[in-house]
């Protein structure tokens, strides 16, 4: 479960400092000598998350929307568009390639409050390439949208296709991302028709889903027609969104 977080970590850092100065006044805090050092093993850091976050937890009837392959010149500003309609907050799986080509849909998504999540620099299946292509997959798509937006730190990576590995959660690790998955899978990218979008996400919709969409890699018309109507149906049913965290 992908709990959300909602703390002060300036006070808590403070708190923490004051606390380790009071320890250290009183002789509750050691030093390790030089020889204990050395001798000491360093902590192994996990080589991979077993597997991706696909459900949030924050409260009764709290989901979470994503979009992913985009940014794209014709649906993201339609998604934008509705989810600023029903005052939604998503989250945005973005490929680097499309950054470079659209910065400014970027930065709009950025400014309408909605979270960026990394989804590689081309879109290939990470299970296919060697640990050193994931690498450069997960880098590049991470350089694109700092270029764009520097200093933002991304925190969520999503594979393309959903095809995770050990080299892929190993990777992630290794630059502090989180693997995000889904639980609602609509299939919108194989176009069933808007209707059928509709069935398959109220149907499936519960406390904690991460709605799969896409805003980009094709026509995406039945997408955005399909999230103009069960958008404000589930905000209707008591469903409220949240981000990941």
């Amino acid at each position: 479960m992908c709990k959300t977080l909602d703390m002060d970590t300036t006070a808590a850092t403070s708190r923490r400092t004051l606390l380790m100065g009071a320890a250290a006044t009183l002789g509750l805090l050691t030093v390790a000598s030089p020889a204990a050092a050395a001798n000491r093993q360093p902590s192994p850091r996990p080589g991979f998350v077993p597997e991706p976050v696909s459900t949030v937890d924050a409260g009764p009837q709290r989901v979470a929307v994503t979009f992913d392959d985009g940014p794209h010149p014709v649906n993201t500003p339609e998604v934008l568009r509705v989810l600023r309609r029903h005052r939604v907050r998503a989250t945005f799986c973005v490929v680097g390639t499309e950054v470079e080509k659209y910065p400014e849909l970027l930065e709009a998504i950025h400014d309408a409050g909605h979270l960026i999540a990394g989804h590689s620099w081309s879109h290939p299946n990470l299970q296919k390439l060697t640990p050193a292509e994931v690498t450069e997959e997960v880098e590049r798509n991470l350089d694109a949208i700092d270029q764009v937006l520097p200093g933002l730190r991304v925190r969520w990576f999503r594979a393309p296709y959903g095809n995770w590995s050990p080299e892929v959660m190993g990777t992630l690790s290794a630059h502090g991302l989180r693997p995000l998955g889904w639980s609602v899978d609509p299939r919108d990218w194989s176009r069933p028709g808007a209707d059928e979008i509709v069935d398959r996400v109220l149907g499936a919709l519960t406390t904690g889903s991460i709605i799969l969409n896409h805003d980009g890699g094709g026509n995406r018309d039945q997408t955005v027609a399909a999230l103009e109507v069960w958008l404000p149906k589930a905000l209707a049913d008591g469903y409220r969104f949240v981000q990941p965290a």
